[in-house]
């Protein structure tokens, strides 16, 4: 099952790091946060991605054409113009970079990529995002149910857009409240190809229309998740996970 990777916004909260970069090679740990949700996934064996690239795109694409000179130990022999690797600490990824626009929404991204999604059932998350999610179980559940798309549902602090749940069906996005403890979409998602149809326009996010009209449809169920999960939308975010990671208390690193 392959991955599909939403990494094109241009997430101008967290302007003191995306100025030069995009906003998934903004690193952790030495890392660009990318490489950790990739490290999530390969985890469980998903080692195939489709990087759907936007704002400064290239960055991400000249890294990883690079990955060897990043993470291998190399002699550059300048006379003979040749480069030799030699320790190959690489990762058994494949890899699509796809130019999906920098003004692209979230929906039109994924429809971008959808000629590179070889199978009727992938994976698709956020750049930005990590979490502790146990992949193996959120397919089983996906597998379980039968129905077109399955989100992972997360209970952070802080105003996002809530999901009204009945069970693990979700009815209805709204906005969420203050102080409310609301479940939220943390990405992880498990979809079919049949939400694709649902997309139409370049100006349309996923979260909004499609969405929304996969659970009037009743076709969108909710993996609840009742462990870590983190977005990095601001400093202080990067911040936190920066420091999980010094400290050796990172919950999402499962590898």
């Amino acid at each position: 099952m392959q991955v599909v990777i939403l990494a094109g916004g241009l997430w101008t909260r967290l302007s003191e790091e995306t100025s030069l970069r995009p906003k998934p090679m903004v690193e952790i740990g030495g890392k660009p946060i990318i490489w950790h949700i990739m490290k999530i996934y390969a985890s469980y064996w998903y080692t195939e991605f489709i990087v759907c690239l936007g704002y400064k795109g290239y960055i991400i694409k000249e890294w990883f054409a690079n990955y060897f000179l990043h993470n291998s130990d190399v002699t550059i022999d300048i006379g003979k113009n040749e480069i030799k690797v030699l320790n190959k600490n690489g990762e058994d990824w494949k890899v699509t970079l796809v130019d999906t626009w920098a003004d692209t929404m979230t929906g039109w991204r994924l429809k971008r990529v959808e000629k590179y999604i070889e199978w009727d059932t992938f994976m698709m998350t956020y750049g930005d995002g990590v979490s502790d999610v146990n992949v193996h179980e959120l397919v089983k559940f996906h597998e379980s149910h039968g129905k077109t798309a399955t989100i992972t549902s997360v209970q952070p602090a802080g105003k996002f857009g809530r999901l009204s749940l009945e069970g693990d069906k979700v009815v209805e996005f709204a906005e969420k409240k203050d102080n409310e403890s609301a479940w939220i979409n943390g990405g992880f998602m498990v979809l079919n190809k049949k939400v694709i149809p649902y997309i139409s326009g370049d100006e349309m996010p996923f979260e909004k229309d499609p969405l929304e009209n996969i659970a009037i449809d009743g076709e969108l169920m909710t993996y609840k998740h009742h462990g870590f999960w983190h977005a990095m939308d601001t400093l202080q975010n990067k911040n936190t996970l920066e420091w999980l990671w010094a400290k050796w208390e990172a919950p999402w690193k499962l590898w």
